[in-house]
């Protein structure tokens, strides 16, 4: 029986352990040496804020794909998004930015995410070069063309390994990224 004032219930929250896990995982893969080493991507502020953006894209757009079954999925998802904004904002204020800034900083974060999500979804959806051009352009800053193509097999190397990975093990923080770079992506 569905009970009539279950509207009114606070919904339920994916395990603060297992949002913590998730994004740390997500945190040390974007921080791989290799990805700023031989891959390109500048070492900067900007740059560590993009190769993040990438891994979470990959991993919300796996969740997306189990939300119609699970809600649970749909939690975890907007839960990682808001521990992704925590972190932003405790980045900023650490930088020394004034409370009056980071508003508008948060802002443009939220602007870039979204836009990178959208322009990611529709390169990758696309095929072809379309996603080692997104790439390059959003985080190599429009040079080094053969490093997006690069990362652009990764990333596509990534949601093909997500999407191997159960939704039980997504949900527990149970799963890995796969490496950073392998002998098929480099060649």
């Amino acid at each position: 029986m569905v009970w009539p004032f279950n509207h009114f219930r606070k919904p339920r929250q994916a395990p603060r352990g297992t949002i913590e896990a998730i994004y740390g995982m997500i945190v040390t893969q974007a921080r791989e040496p290799i990805f700023y080493r031989d891959l390109g991507v500048p070492d900067t502020v900007n740059g560590r804020f993009d190769l993040l953006l990438l891994h979470l894209w990959l991993l919300l757009r796996r969740l997306r794909t189990v939300q119609s079954a699970s809600q649970g999925a749909t939690e975890l998802s907007q839960a990682l998004f808001d521990r992704f904004c925590e972190d932003m904002d405790d980045n900023l204020r650490e930088m020394g930015i004034g409370d009056q800034t980071v508003p508008k900083r948060m802002r443009a974060f939220g602007e870039a995410f979204y836009g990178r999500v959208q322009a990611y979804d529709q390169a990758i959806d696309g095929g072809g070069e379309a996603l080692a051009a997104a790439i390059c352009k959003n985080i190599l800053n429009g040079t080094g063309m053969d490093q997006a193509r690069q990362l652009a097999a990764y990333a596509r190397a990534t949601e093909a390994d997500l999407g191997r990975t159960d939704e039980a093990t997504l949900l527990c923080a149970s799963f890995k990224y796969p490496p950073a770079l392998t002998e098929d992506i480099t060649r």
